[in-house]
């Protein structure tokens, strides 16, 4: 009689608890979770490395007498035992490649002295009391870094370590700026004093906007240039240690802008077309060029980007745009923009302006006082009050920090609402940029890449994250210092970006663009094509 067949020495269990299932952890979860558990176990091979050479042999006398019963099954667990007990020789080989592997991030964590600035989670905050302020759904981010809460930052120096594959090897990380990793030697490079002075302006927020920023980079450069003497002995690659191009790449600029972004503040996309330019200048010199005519060289080609893709871009832009603007009109703007300020300051027709601001920055106060000097009649609002003043508004100029090469615009944070706001009452919105700002990056929306600004500026000036939870908090959570904030989730982005369908035109130095001409002017103004194009007619 065919059935089921069952063991008669075990009854069946009547009461069958089936455990719910894990939630469904998302991409910024699951690579935070990744990162702790790689933490961990960085950690715990650095505490079993110290007993390695005592403790070796005896671990494979008892893995030699006593062997751990392997499981099959999904057992709880009993994988994890295996590994932690059994084969000790070959446990502690796992742990050094596994070391190897990951480099500088799980070796000598007692020596890295800036694991809080290099190797911060992606979830850590930076208020200095551990705390976690930020949103999980922008925790893929880079963490707004204070340079006034971390002890480590003085950028004094950089050391480059070699990925050895010898397990012995051990990274050594100073008191520096920024860790590169080199394929042949390990060589500690000293940053010139213009460097860590313009960091320190990047860090606390002196200098802001793309054009500052860049000009500020390549100045500097111009400085480190200038110093720069070529010594061979100090070579990273000691097969080019005649070629002082690769030793003024490799040893001067790229670890000093390794420091500006990994330190101070992330690049912005002028910052990086520059850098992109300048090696490409350095590239192009002529190896057998003295030393010092291959640094006047360098700074004239410097002098020459900043004035001709900036200077004189603004003025050409500033010639264009004059055009689209009539007698009575009522001008609406955004935040602080050097060219729209240029560009507003210099007309002669009569127009009033509507300058929009909003927090925590409130940037717009400097330029309005710069317009009320220049004779101009101005309004100033806040952003909440956007929608009461735009049935007034005629024109709309905005600024831009980066252009996409599909059209969008991206922005201090905010443009997009302006933008929005005036599609959807018709009023046209022309955008005023310089083409060096153009990035071949394509970008949707303002979540995959974007920046995070000090968290604790969104509260009110004399209200801190802990004063806040303690004010409404209970007493006992008053009481409570660990309670501190556990809640509260604070979230500053810097930029936004604006779909190209809601940019009526891009006032460039080229004329008066559609959105979808972006991608011809990417081509025309790449410069690695444009050495193509030479390379094509020689």
């Amino acid at each position: 009689m065919d059935g089921p067949v069952t063991d008669t020495g075990k009854k069946p269990k009547k009461d069958i608890v089936i455990p719910p299932k894990k939630p469904k952890l998302s991409k910024a979860e699951r690579r935070a979770l990744q990162e702790e558990q790689r933490a961990a176990k960085g950690l715990k091979a650095d505490g079993s490395s110290s007993a390695v050479g005592g403790s070796s042999s005896s671990a494979n006398d008892a893995g030699s007498k006593k062997k751990p019963k392997q499981k099959g099954g999904g057992g709880g667990g009993g994988s994890s035992s295996t590994a932690a007990t059994g084969g000790g020789a070959s446990s502690v080989a796992a742990s050094h490649s596994s070391r190897d592997h990951r480099g500088s991030m799980s070796g000598s964590v007692a020596n890295a002295q800036v694991s809080n600035i290099m190797s911060t989670s992606a979830n850590d905050t930076v208020d200095g009391a551990g705390l976690n302020t930020t949103l999980t759904f922008f925790s893929h981010l880079p963490p707004f870094k204070d340079y006034k809460k971390i002890r480590d930052f003085n950028g004094i120096q950089i050391t480059s370590t070699s990925s050895s594959s010898s397990s012995s090897s051990s990274s050594t990380v100073s008191t520096s700026s920024a860790t590169t990793t080199s394929s042949s030697t390990t060589t500690t490079v000293a940053l010139h004093p213009a460097v860590l002075s313009l960091g320190l302006e990047y860090a606390d927020g002196s200098i802001r906007g793309a054009n500052s920023r860049c000009i500020a980079m390549l100045e500097t450069f111009q400085k480190v240039i200038r110093d720069y003497t070529f010594c061979s002995s100090t070579n990273i690659n000691t097969a080019t240690s005649t070629d002082y191009r690769h030793d003024l790449e490799h040893r001067v600029l790229k670890p000093a802008f390794t420091y500006w972004t990994t330190q101070c503040r992330i690049h912005s996309v002028t910052m990086g077309n520059a850098f992109t330019f300048l090696k490409l200048a350095v590239a192009n010199l002529d190896r057998d060029l003295e030393i010092e005519q291959a640094k006047r060289t360098l700074c004239e080609g410097i002098d020459a980007y900043i004035q001709e893709r900036m200077k004189f871009a603004s003025v050409a832009i500033c010639k264009f745009a004059s055009s689209k603007i009539v007698e009575g009109d009522v001008i609406l703007t955004y935040a602080k923009n050097d060219l729209i300020e240029m560009l507003l300051a210099k007309q002669k027709k009569k127009f009033r302006v509507i300058l929009v601001d909003s927090r925590p920055l409130l940037e717009g106060k400097e330029m309005l006082e710069k317009l009320m000097d220049a004779g101009i009649e101005c309004s100033y609002i806040l952003l909440n009050s956007l929608s009461y003043v735009m049935k007034e508004v005629t024109k709309v100029f905005l600024g831009a920090s980066a252009l996409m090469s599909d059209g969008s615009i991206l922005s201090r944070i905010g443009s997009a609402s302006v933008a929005m706001m005036a599609k959807s009452h018709n009023v046209p919105v022309l955008v005023c940029c310089e083409t060096y700002k153009i990035s071949n990056r394509v970008q949707l929306e303002s979540i995959t890449w974007n920046e995070l600004g000090n968290p604790e500026d969104v509260l009110p000036p004399t209200m801190t994250m802990r004063k806040k939870w303690k004010e409404e908090g209970s007493e006992e959570k008053k009481q409570d210092q660990s309670m501190d904030c556990k809640h509260l989730r604070l979230l500053n982005l810097l930029y936004d970006l604006t779909p190209s369908e809601f940019v009526s035109g891009i006032v460039t130095e080229m004329g008066i663009l559609p959105p979808t001409s972006v991608a011809v002017l990417l081509r025309e103004m790449n410069p690695q094509d444009n050495a193509f194009k030479a390379g094509e007619d020689l």
